[in-house]
């Protein structure tokens, strides 16, 4: 069942450039993409990167779907209330979400339960259906309470892949350590890719 779509949700944590250069690859893999923006993820975006994101969800839909190519209906951003979208219920949600990059609020929201808004149901939907949840965290240090709620998350089944690009592929530029990250959660999906050399097998 929906094979094919994967959620993803940016949230107010550093590192937009992860989550906006999975959504390119999802799509380039002719995946549909259901995203979600956090208030604070929006200020992330125009702050860390070039994008220019409008304020209304159907605007950003246009916006991204142009900059990435995406055909028609392959790409739609829904807002924090809206209640009636497919990510709401387990009869219409994916079965993979990728929350990239995490903050540790939304980490502990969704550790918690909480389903205050859109993406925090729309990542206890796909834990509660025994989906695949990937959390890519960027924060440093972590404290005790960040170290117990990923915990929490992993013991219930949810992938926690950290924002920690390796080195041995010998990166010259900040874009190869974005897709360092972005290659390990396409793997996780289960996207082929060719992102970054891979260890043993391809000379760096």
């Amino acid at each position: 069942m929906n094979q094919k779509i994967v959620t993803v949700a940016l949230t107010g944590a550093s590192g937009a450039q992860y989550g906006l250069r999975l959504i390119e690859c999802l799509i380039q893999a002719d995946y549909t993409v259901y995203l979600m923006f956090t208030k604070a993820a929006q200020i992330v975006v125009g702050s860390e990167t070039d994008y220019a994101l409008p304020g209304r969800t159907a605007d950003q839909t246009r916006y991204l779907s142009e900059r990435f190519g995406a055909r028609e209906g392959q790409l739609r951003v829904f807002g924090e209330t809206e209640w009636t979208s497919p990510v709401a219920s387990g009869s219409g949600a994916p079965r993979v979400m990728v929350v990239c990059p995490c903050s540790m609020a939304t980490v502990s929201s969704i550790a918690n339960g909480a389903s205050d808004n859109l993406l925090e149901r729309a990542a206890d939907v796909v834990i509660k259906e025994g989906g695949k949840l990937i959390i890519v965290p960027r924060e440093t240090p972590f404290s005790a309470i960040h170290l117990d709620n990923m915990l929490k998350l992993s013991r219930v089944g949810a992938v926690i892949l950290p924002a920690n690009p390796g080195f041995y592929t010998r990166p010259a530029r900040v874009e190869e350590l974005v897709d360092f990250i972005v290659a390990r959660v396409l793997d996780q999906i289960g996207v082929p890719n060719k992102l970054l050399p891979r260890w043993g097998l391809e000379s760096p």
